[in-house]
């Protein structure tokens, strides 16, 4: 019901925009957010973005590079990366919550595949 996709390899410096596509059933009212999950390291919250007045939240290893956004129409979400760091590198996966709390919890109703994003130095 979620796929995330645009991963890749880039160099430190560049962007990537990664998409997630909702299908299968609607997600109005559900909070959208990002997770990553580097090598090693325990799944971590990247960023959200609600519903109706589409507020955002990010941790704040990537705030200011990072930028969540959300096409209800079209079930959309989409995470564009500037600025890539390697530490950066992990899988990302795309998620639904009912609450930004619990997002950045950890915490999310449906979980999507994860796309990989490899950041060179």
């Amino acid at each position: 019901q979620l796929q995330a996709s645009g991963g890749g390899l880039v160099q430190a410096g560049g962007t990537l925009r990664l998409s997630c596509a909702a299908s299968g059933r609607t997600f109005s009212g559900y909070v959208m957010g990002w997770f990553r999950q580097a090598p090693g390291k325990e799944r971590e919250f990247v960023a959200s973005v609600t519903w109706g007045y589409g507020s955002t939240a990010y941790a704040d290893s990537v705030k200011g590079r990072f930028s969540i956004s959300r096409d209800n129409a079209k079930n959309m979400v989409y995470l564009q990366m500037t600025s890539l760091k390697p530490e950066d590198t992990a899988v990302y996966y795309c998620a639904a919550g009912r609450f930004v709390s619990s997002l950045k919890g950890g915490s999310a109703s449906y979980w999507g595949q994860g796309t990989l994003v490899t950041v060179s130095s």
